[in-house]
């Protein structure tokens, strides 16, 4: 027995690290399963089962803990842009500015409380205090980073003030955490909302917004068109629609450019409803002869694009028409339709629809790939590239006149920033930024759960000491600093501005920069869209964080 002992005492072991990581991860799981009138503490729950070990004196190492809990963040956020990334710019586009004018609400309300709470109930030595609840409150590390930096910067400060500013950020952390939760659980009951009917909602939204795909069986009954090649009919190249066969004497075949149209031919053609029923009014009139049902040696088929040669051409530079007498057709990208005009560039996982004879088809699926192994085979170089990447990019200061020291996004925001990039970008050469959903899924419950442990254990030894003295007051303050603002926001963009209920909880995690809460919101329903919104509004909040956290330090002690 004097082995086991050993193990759970000696610090310095690598085994002790993994052990004690893997006990707090598994209790803290289980603790985050146990619901009470349906409502758990989920993932969350990792955090209070680390607070738990912390306190009777079960740790690690301080820089086994800063690597285990950073490299968690890390993962998190990196797969999490990694998600998003393809539908990321579409959703800046339709709701970017308003989430984050939302967002910026938060953060200068949270601001503005913590500078009353500072004047009004520290002493002017202490009131550095008031900013370390701040960031706690906020669950934002970087902001107590820049916190402690500017510090450093100011003359005649107490070094014991840095250690309570830490001090006051753990206590307020739990709440933190706990208290967007609870924000966002208070708006639901208020509002009795249903989140699947928020997701069904936001579904069709997005489908209505989105230009769906059709098909449509059109029969030349227009005399100028007679004769013609049907590279020469008006309007079909800006219009997004394909032409896939042409029903000539009965007999169907491939739609060439050079395909000469006679009357009483019937096309089939697929693109987007308004562009089918212009092309309507331009062949004739719609057939009652539906081509793909009519016996042909023609056949229609699904292939993954696998292969590193065909990532980033265009379908004009790859011509499968003129090559194999095969036509695209439809091209589905992260579950959305595309219509392939001849600019498309085709990306890793494309899923193309090719009309064709069947030895065509296999000829140019070779050149595509079609290899559904390789799909769902994790790409590992660019995961570790990327990664290295985003560290960079968080590591890049920013300096801002007035600021005692440089901005950085740090190792969350340059992690999800590159993500999205790369994530959009596809492929550079042969290095695919693909990541399979279930790998995806994987590291990142990994990264949340090692990032929480780790909080958790770096808080609990102090955690009852500092409850007996100031903490319940300083955890009172955080309370306020972090329901105050994510209520009154929430509530004005529920009752004014109608934003459906998935997206304001992305907004509101995002706006705490807080990845529980964006795992307890994405286990509401299965849809990504609290990730979406979390993704939209986290780079701006994450910088205004940092700014105000060093802002604050300086008019506090000015």
């Amino acid at each position: 027995m004097q082995w086991l002992i050993a193990l759970f005492k000696d610090t310095s072991t690598v085994a002790h690290a993994v052990l004690i990581l893997g006990l707090v991860a598994a209790i803290g799981l289980a603790l985050g399963t146990i619901k009470v009138r349906g409502v758990g503490l989920g993932v969350a729950g990792v955090l209070f089962a680390g607070l738990i070990f912390g306190h009777y004196g079960f740790t690690l190492e301080h820089s086994v803990l800063d690597f285990a809990r950073e490299f968690g963040l890390i993962l998190f956020v990196y797969t999490i842009g990694m998600q998003v990334g393809p539908g990321f710019i579409a959703s800046l586009r339709r709701q970017g500015l308003p989430l984050n004018l939302m967002a910026g609400g938060i953060v200068l309300i949270g601001v503005i409380i913590t500078i009353v709470i500072a004047y009004t109930r520290f002493d002017p030595a202490d009131r550095p205090v008031a900013v370390g609840i701040f960031s706690g409150a906020t669950t934002n590390t970087p902001s107590l980073g820049a916190a402690r930096q500017a510090l450093k910067d100011v003359p005649n400060v107490a070094p014991a003030t840095a250690d309570r500013l830490g001090m006051a950020y753990a206590m307020a952390y739990p709440f933190g955490i706990i208290g967007i939760i609870l924000a966002m659980l208070v708006i639901r009951a208020v509002f009795r909302i249903d989140p699947h009917s928020e997701a069904e909602m936001l579904a069709a939204m997005q489908r209505a917004g989105a230009s769906r795909l059709e098909t449509m069986n059109l029969e030349l009954r227009n005399p100028n068109l007679d004769g013609l090649q049907l590279r020469d009919i008006p309007t079909l190249g800006q219009s997004g629609v394909v032409i896939s066969r042409v029903l000539k004497a009965g007999k169907p075949q491939v739609a060439r450019g050079s395909t000469v149209l006679n009357l009483g031919d019937v096309l089939l053609a697929v693109g987007p409803k308004a562009g089918l029923e212009d092309l309507r009014l331009i062949i004739g009139a719609e057939s009652k002869v539906d081509v793909k049902t009519v016996p042909s040696h023609l056949t229609t088929r699904r292939l993954l694009v696998t292969k590193s040669q065909a990532l980033g051409q265009t379908i004009q530079e790859l011509d499968p028409l003129s090559r194999y007498g095969v036509i695209v057709t439809r091209i589905n990208r992260a579950e959305v339709e595309l219509p392939p005009t001849p600019a498309t560039k085709l990306q890793f996982g494309d899923t193309i629809l090719a009309v064709g004879e069947p030895d065509a088809i296999n000829a140019f699926a070779q050149e595509v790939g079609d290899s559904p192994r390789q799909l769902n085979h994790p790409q590992v170089i660019p995961i570790f590239l990327g990664i290295a990447l985003g560290v960079i990019v968080g590591s890049w200061p920013v300096y801002i006149s007035g600021m005692p020291a440089p901005v950085k996004l740090g190792l969350a925001g340059g992690p999800l920033i590159v993500a999205i990039i790369l994530s959009r970008l596809g492929n550079i050469g042969p290095l695919v930024w693909h990541m399979p959903i279930s790998a995806n899924f994987m590291l990142r419950e990994l990264g949340i759960v090692l990032f929480l442990a780790c909080v958790g254990l770096s808080s609990g030894d102090k955690f009852m000491q500092t409850l007996r003295g100031p903490g319940v007051e300083w955890m009172l303050y955080g309370a306020l600093i972090t329901l105050l603002p994510l209520l009154i926001v929430g509530l004005i963009g529920r009752i004014v501005l109608g934003t459906n209920y998935l997206s304001l909880c992305g907004l509101l995690a995002g706006s705490m920069t807080d990845p529980p809460a964006l795992a307890f919101a994405n286990a509401i329903t299965s849809s990504d869209a609290p990730s979406v919104t979390y993704a939209t509004v986290y780079p701006l909040v994450m910088l205004l964080r940092v700014l105000a956290a060093q802002a604050m330090i300086l008019f506090l002690l000015r």
